[in-house]
């Protein structure tokens, strides 16, 4: 299996409010709708990585036999299993200044 793009940390982490904050002008909510749009980006991504791995195991015809005995597919299924979540991942990108975003202002 190869080694994912996404090298978050899998634990559970305090994160300080201010600095998550800081990052959008002082606005929280603003920070928290950018983790989350990019954190919707990557769960849809990881999402049509897995479907497209296991696409090539389906057959049309479910076979009890080939459901139990399909290795590949379960080690696949449990590689993104352990994956970090995607909301992690956002938070950790977001912090680390790696994601650019606009702010759309209706002000005219």
């Amino acid at each position: 299996m190869s080694k994912s793009k996404y090298n978050s940390n899998t634990s559970l982490t305090t994160r300080d409010i201010a600095k998550v904050a800081e990052l959008a002008n002082g606005n929280i909510y603003e920070a928290v709708v950018i983790i989350a749009k990019r954190s919707r980006q990557i769960a849809s991504k990881l999402k049509e990585e897995l479907a497209g791995k296991l696409e090539e195991f389906s057959t049309g015809i479910d076979n009890l036999e080939e459901i139990h005995e399909n290795r590949e597919q379960i080690e696949i299924s449990r590689y993104y299993e352990r994956l970090p979540k995607p909301t992690t991942i956002a938070t950790d990108e977001y912090l680390e200044g790696k994601l650019i975003y606009h702010r759309n202002d209706d002000t005219e």
